[in-house]
Order: C-alpha cells, then sequence, then structure tokens
C-alpha cells in the first residue's frame, strides 16, 4: 500500500471500486478517466493522452508513441460496464480529456492525482493511487485464471518477469494453492 508517495498502489476491492465510481468521482469526466484506467489497466498517462479517435468499433487504441516503452501500439476491447461509463461522457473537440482553456491542452497528471485523492477522501480510502486501477485490473485477470500471456498483451509489458512484480498473491489463494498438493 502506498504511503506518503512512497510503496505500491493499493488493490482495491470490489466495494472500493464501486464506491469510487458511485460516490467518490464527481463528474463523468473523472469516472470516465478512472474507469478506462481499470478496465483496459493502462497507466493514467496513457488515458490521458488519448483523442477522441483513438476509441471506435468497441476498442481503445494507445498509440505506440503515447506508451511508455514506445514499443508498441495496444488496442483493448471494451467492456459492456466501461461503454456505459463512456456514453455519459462526451467531450468537446479531439482531446479526450481536455486540460484548462488557455493553460494545458490535456488534464495533466497532477490533476488526476488530485482528483482521485479527493475522491478517496471524500469514501475513506487510503493508500490508492493513480496506479491502483493498473495493478486492480492486472490483478483482477490473474485471480480470474486468466493466462499471463494474454494480460502482457493488454498490459503492454515487455516481460513477464515485471508484470508478476503487480500482481497481489492473496493468503486465500496461497492456501488454495498448497490444498491441491496431495496424493
Amino acid at each position: 500500500m502506498k504511503v506518503d508517495g512512497n510503496g505500491q498502489g493499493k488493490i482495491l476491492s470490489q466495494d472500493e471500486l464501486r464506491r469510487l465510481f458511485t460516490e467518490g468521482f464527481l463528474s463523468p469526466r473523472d469516472r470516465a478517466l478512472f474507469g478506462i484506467c481499470l478496465f483496459t489497466g493502462c497507466r493514467v498517462s496513457e488515458a490521458l493522452a488519448l483523442n477522441l479517435t483513438d476509441i471506435k468499433s468497441g476498442t481503445i487504441t494507445f498509440r505506440k508513441s503515447t506508451t511508455k516503452g514506445k514499443y508498441k501500439t495496444r488496442i483493448v476491447d471494451i467492456p459492456p460496464t466501461l461503454s456505459a461509463i463512456l456514453a455519459d461522457y462526451q467531450p468537446k473537440g479531439a482531446v479526450m480529456f481536455p486540460g484548462k482553456r488557455g493553460v494545458t491542452e490535456r488534464l495533466t497528471r497532477f490533476m488526476a492525482d488530485k482528483i482521485l485523492r479527493d475522491a478517496c477522501k471524500r469514501i475513506g480510502v487510503e493508500g490508492v493511487s493513480t496506479h491502483s486501477f493498473r495493478r486492480t485490473a492486472l490483478t483482477q485477470m490473474s485471480s480470474a485464471g486468466i493466462p499471463l500471456r494474454t494480460i502482457q498483451e493488454i498490459s503492454g509489458h515487455s516481460d513477464l518477469g515485471t508484470l508478476q512484480r503487480y500482481l497481489e498473491v492473496t493468503p486465500e489463494q496461497k492456501r488454495k494453492a498448497v490444498s491441491v498438493i496431495g496424493f
């Protein structure tokens, strides 16, 4: 869990996610931004770099030029829950998350972090960072039995070792793992 900017962002529970998206985030823009981060497992900077043309035909395209390693373009399907969130948000112009007029073209990572901190304060959750949505998404996929190679394609990690450091293993998962051993 993140404390004073140190450590990894918290993996969010189903209840915390529900409360963030119903009570914490106050605008369709905020729900759209963090919904994209959650349902695609992307970094907040990748979501902030999106243009309206990157979202079409039921997919979101994260352009190679806006990804962390700039290795390759990723295309991720939009699940129904994210589709509903995006339908409530209608930005004007070509940029998905515009910044303040005359100050910044796009919403900044600093402002995204402030929006998230304020939302978490409203619902009383600590240890959350913008990266929590990415870690939560990847951990949920892993817990559901999705192969690591598939998760790697969605997340854009260049190697499985890096991806595995993102994934949280719960005490229940460890108990279940050793309970299958026997003869």
